[in-house]
C-alpha cells in the first residue's frame, strides 16, 4: 500500500498526525490561525505507534538529528538530513552493486541493467539533492563546520565502501562478458561491434562512472560556493582529495576506447582546422 492510499485509510481512525483540538471555537480558531512551534516539533516526530511508523521505525528516523534546542543555526537541520539521505542513497547503491555482481557473474544482463537503472537513479538523486546546501550561506556554514570539526566527506560509510567496490565489479564484467567470450574492449566498441550484451553491461559502467564523477563535481562546486578553494587553513585537507578524485576515473578503458576509436577516424578522414579562438 502506497503511503497516500495508507493516509487515506487512516481518515476513519483518531490521527496521530494532528491531535484533537478542543471543541472550543475560539481555541480552534487560535491554532488554525497560528504557529506554535513547540506543538508542531511534537506533530513532526510523531508517536512511531502507527503500522507506517512502526515498519518505517519513524521514531528513530526523526530523532537522528540534533533536538530543535541543541541547533546551533537554522541551517543545520537541513545539514544533517542532507548527509543523512546521501549515507542512505550510497547504502542503497552498495547493496544493489553486490546483486549486480552476482548477476554479472551469471551473465543475466536483464536484470544488471535494470539494477544498474536503480543505481544511476540513486545517483542522480544524490546530485539533484546537493542543491539544497546551495541554499545555505557561508556564514551559517562556518557556524555548522566548527561543529563537524575535522570531519569531512571522505570518513563517508558510504563513500567509502563505494570506492572499494569498482574493482570487483569491472572484474566480474571482464571474466564473464569478456574473456569468456574471447572478447576486449575495443571488439565490442569498435571492430566487431553489434549493440550486444557486453556492449549493453559496458555502457550501465560507464554511466555509473559518469555520475559518480558529476556527484563529485557537484561536490566540489559546493566547496567553492560555501568555504572556497583559496583559504590557507584548508591545505593538506580532504578538499585536495576530492579535487584529485575528480581525475580519477573507476573505469579508464571505457574512456580510452572512445578516443582511440576518434584517432583512427580522424587518421582516415579526419581534417584539423585553424583555431576559432576563444577559450
Amino acid at each position: 500500500m502506497s503511503f497516500f492510499l495508507h493516509l487515506a485509510a487512516l481518515s476513519s481512525r483518531k490521527s496521530a498526525f494532528i491531535p484533537e483540538a478542543p471543541p472550543s471555537t475560539a481555541y480552534s480558531r487560535y491554532w488554525e490561525e497560528t504557529v506554535n512551534r513547540e506543538q508542531f516539533y511534537a506533530i513532526m516526530s510523531g508517536d512511531g505507534t502507527l503500522d507506517y511508523e512502526v515498519y518505517l521505525n519513524t521514531k528513530s528516523l526523526l530523532s537522528c538529528q540534533l533536538d530543535y534546542d541543541k541547533l546551533c543555526n537554522a541551517d543545520e537541520m537541513q545539514f544533517q538530513i542532507v548527509h543523512q539521505v546521501e549515507e542512505l542513497w550510497m547504502k542503497l547503491m552498495a547493496y544493489t552493486l553486490l546483486d549486480i555482481d552476482e548477476y554479472l557473474q551469471q551473465e543475466n544482463t536483464n536484470r544488471v541493467i535494470t539494477l544498474f537503472r536503480r543505481v544511476h537513479t540513486a545517483q542522480k538523486m544524490m546530485i539533484q539533492q546537493l542543491a539544497l546546501l546551495e541554499t545555505m550561506s557561508p556564514k551559517d556554514y562556518q557556524e555548522i563546520r566548527k561543529k563537524l570539526g575535522n570531519g569531512s566527506g571522505q570518513e563517508s560509510p558510504g563513500f567509502r565502501v563505494l570506492l572499494k567496490m569498482y574493482q570487483p565489479i569491472w572484474n566480474s564484467f571482464k571474466e564473464n562478458y569478456l574473456d569468456k567470450h574471447g572478447l576486449t574492449i575495443e571488439k565490442i566498441y569498435d571492430s566487431e561491434y553489434n549493440h550486444g550484451d557486453a556492449y549493453m553491461v559496458a555502457e550501465e559502467l560507464a554511466e555509473f562512472d559518469e555520475l559518480f564523477q558529476k556527484f563529485r563535481y557537484e561536490h566540489m562546486q559546493l566547496i567553492y560556493r560555501t568555504i572556497g578553494f583559496g583559504s590557507k587553513s584548508l591545505k593538506g585537507r580532504p578538499v585536495e582529495i576530492l579535487e584529485d578524485g575528480m581525475r580519477h576515473k573507476f573505469f579508464p578503458e571505457l574512456w580510452e576506447i572512445r578516443g582511440q576509436m576518434t584517432d583512427r577516424w580522424g587518421a582516415e578522414y579526419g581534417v584539423k582546422r585553424d583555431s576559432l579562438g576563444g577559450h
